[in-house]
């Protein structure tokens, strides 16, 4: 039995990657990719703690994660299609003028 520990640990090295990949990226498929990092960062607490305490509830959590993962790559590689097709790039910082 592995101890809790060590997923709280590997859930927190996991989603330290994903908000520095968020905080230092400029592509936007990078952003998406570091937000799904720290929601299986948050998987891996819900399973963790579940395992520990013996019930289902944060199986069930880390399902409805894993939708809400889902749906948001679906907007966002819609987001990113978008600003590939008006600015023929995917950098962040370029569409300034997409504003009204």
């Amino acid at each position: 039995m592995v101890p809790v520990e060590y997923y709280l640990v590997l859930s927190a090295a996991v989603f330290s990657i994903g908000l520095f990949g968020l905080l230092t990226r400029e592509n936007a498929l990078l952003f998406l990719m570091s937000v799904e990092l720290m929601l299986n960062a948050a998987n891996i607490n819900f399973i963790a703690f579940s395992l520990q305490w013996g019930n289902l509830t944060g199986q069930v959590m880390s399902l409805f994660v894993m939708g809400l993962a889902a749906a948001e790559v679906a907007v966002g590689i819609g987001i990113i299609l978008v600003l590939y097709r008006n600015f023929k790039d995917v950098d962040v910082t370029v569409p300034q003028s997409m504003r009204w």
